[in-house]
């Protein structure tokens, strides 16, 4: 890659900074493995970047690599593992019970959206659990705002479905 070329891919990965990684984690929630795959992302970017376009789409792609890398992943390790520490809200007064009962919820709730097809799962997964809002989601999925309500609003229908 030219330096130029390569300058301007540092740019867009400086502004995307843990992008990748918050993706992966999503889809796998556990941390060396996201770790992973968002370096091989990055990797598999930095080798295709000159074959991108649309470089003011690169936060977009960068997602897409990653979320194609971690389902991939997901797919071939087949068992899911509740590896994910979470610390109830209020801290040491909690009973161990309390701090079972989150878990408990937390694996469900894991579970129900594992459920989901794929375009519901990343749209949930983004808006829902990462934060990012209507707008953010359809640029990083290259999606109109409406597909992105309309999905988000069907996921949400299916994990009230499936939580019931």
């Amino acid at each position: 890659m030219s330096g130029d070329l390569a300058q301007e891919f540092e740019v867009r990965l400086a502004e995307s900074s843990r992008l990748a990684f918050r993706v992966a984690y999503g889809v796998l929630r556990h941390r060396e493995d996201a770790e992973d795959i968002a370096q091989e992302a990055v990797t598999k970017a930095y080798r295709n970047f000159a074959r991108l376009r649309q470089r003011d789409r690169f936060r977009a792609w960068l997602v897409r690599i990653t979320w194609r890398l971690a389902i991939d992943l997901h797919r071939s390790c087949k068992r899911r593992t509740a590896r994910e520490s979470f610390q109830a809200p209020g801290g040491k007064s909690d009973t161990a019970a309390d701090v079972l009962a989150a878990r408990e919820r937390s694996a469900r709730l894991w579970t129900a959206i594992d459920a989901l097809p794929e375009k519901l799962r990343i749209v949930t997964v983004l808006a829902g659990i990462e934060e990012h809002d209507i707008r953010e989601v359809s640029r990083l999925l290259d999606l109109p705002e409406g597909t992105v309500k309309s999905r988000l609003f069907l996921a949400r229908q299916r994990l009230k479905e499936l939580l019931q």
